[in-house]
């Protein structure tokens, strides 16, 4: 079983930062992809962004691309995410996942655990 919390999430105005971290305890895997979603109200889970398992390749939806960034700390059983410049449509529920599947990177049905997510708002 592996359980993950979310933290750092708030109320922001656009163009702030905010930096969201994920620890992970359990039986955690750090040979396995973790990402980033995303949920507004009334749509679908989407895909932020995700990191291999050693943190050298990094995944980015094109919304997010130069904007925010993931990193992870495996000796530690965190995950972050950078977020700089944000804009009003970024308002979402934000997960953290983990034991992610290469070949289903972007796909929240690759990832075996979720948090519970954390609230960010962006004011215009």
């Amino acid at each position: 079983q592996v359980q993950l919390v979310e933290s750092g999430g708030g109320l922001v105005q656009a163009g702030g930062s905010l930096r969201l971290s994920c620890a992970a305890s359990g039986r955690t895997s750090s040979s396995r992809p973790m990402g980033w979603f995303r949920q507004a109200p009334g749509k679908e889970r989407e895909f932020v962004a995700a990191i291999s398992w050693n943190g050298s390749i990094k995944y980015y939806a094109d919304s997010v691309k130069g904007r925010f960034t993931i990193s992870r700390d495996n000796a530690k059983n965190t995950l972050a995410l950078q977020m700089n410049s944000l804009k009003p449509e970024d308002t979402a529920a934000y997960y953290c996942a983990a034991s992610g599947k290469y070949s289903r990177i972007s796909d929240p049905l690759g990832y075996d655990y979720w948090g519970q997510g954390t609230q960010v708002t962006v004011s215009s």
